[in-house]
């Protein structure tokens, strides 16, 4: 089975358009053109990937799953050319984070990594996509919570960091020592859904409401930070993801009588090998670095 890129980018076009005819017309090519090169190419792929009626043509369900390998094989190809082009330039190193690591990873790295003589891409993710994504080298170094992980990949603990509350500076529980969760319940609440154990939490403080208010469970981190900053909620984050502020004291972390309330395990991730890339491990470096700020 052979399969041109030519192929795959008429295919996005055909998608994207909904039309083979309006595809025809973005290569000034005849409309009977394309509808033979799609079906050349349902022949190679074994699937139909339109249906095809009086108003254009639909993806099918076929079509939709294959579309983003489509899509990541041209991009793949454009990266290439784009080095080719511009010669060996600066090393890239693609990095993936949790939204709510992506504050504290992305930022300070890049602040240390300012005079280093590399590219560095950001993105973000949930921790399983990252792995994949490493795994399949659309990423170099993945940010996630520690997991099992794939054959392939080396995993590097980078630090524990707790659940905590937090409120704003001003707020009225502040600086109350052995706050109870019935306390906190007679307040605006806004936990971070950092994982089974935030249902939890916010089923036992939805009993100790004296009144029906919402409870806001919230990803990512930051969005729950945002509400204690500025709108009075108790926020219930990893500690590290507000690491700043409660460093400024915009934030202050609640003296809570309860016992902890949950914790993380934060890992990095990249592909083992024999093969050295200087690079990536030299934000690796950086990175182990970083994690030793936040013990």
């Amino acid at each position: 089975m052979t399969v041109s890129l030519d192929d795959l980018q008429l295919l996005l076009d055909a998608a994207e358009l909904g039309s083979f005819s309006q595809a025809a017309a973005r290569r000034g090519w005849a409309q009977p053109q394309v509808s033979q090169r799609i079906a050349q190419l349902e022949s190679s792929l074994g699937a139909q990937l339109f249906k095809r009626h009086r108003r254009g043509a639909e993806p099918t369900a076929a079509c939709l799953a294959y579309l983003p390998a489509a899509r990541a094989a041209l991009e793949a190809l454009a990266e290439g050319k784009e080095r080719l082009t511009i010669g060996e330039g600066l090393p890239k190193v693609r990095l993936g984070a949790l939204p709510s690591l992506s504050g504290v990873a992305f930022g300070p790295l890049l602040r240390r990594l300012a005079d280093a003589p590399v590219e560095i891409h950001c993105d973000t993710d949930h921790s399983p996509q990252i792995l994949q994504q490493v795994l399949s080298g659309a990423l170099d170094i993945g940010f996630v919570l520690h997991r099992p992980h794939p054959a392939g990949l080396e995993l590097e603990t980078l630090g524990e960091t707790p659940i905590v509350a937090v409120a704003g500076a001003s707020h009225p529980l502040a600086t109350r020592r052995g706050v109870t969760l019935s306390q906190m319940a007679a307040y605006p609440l806004a936990p971070q859904r950092w994982g089974a154990a935030a249902e939890d939490l916010a089923r036992r403080l939805r009993s100790l409401r004296q009144s029906v208010s919402p409870i806001h469970l919230l990803q990512p981190a930051a969005a729950a930070r945002d509400l204690a900053l500025w709108h009075g909620y108790v926020a219930f984050v990893p500690r590290l993801a507000v690491r700043e502020e409660l460093a400024q004291g915009l934030l202050k972390e609640l003296d809570l009588a309860e016992p902890e309330l949950g914790r993380w395990r934060v890992a990095m991730v990249w592909r083992g090998g024999k093969r050295r890339d200087a690079a990536r491990d030299r934000v690796l470096e950086a990175a182990r670095e970083l994690a030793r700020e936040w013990r």
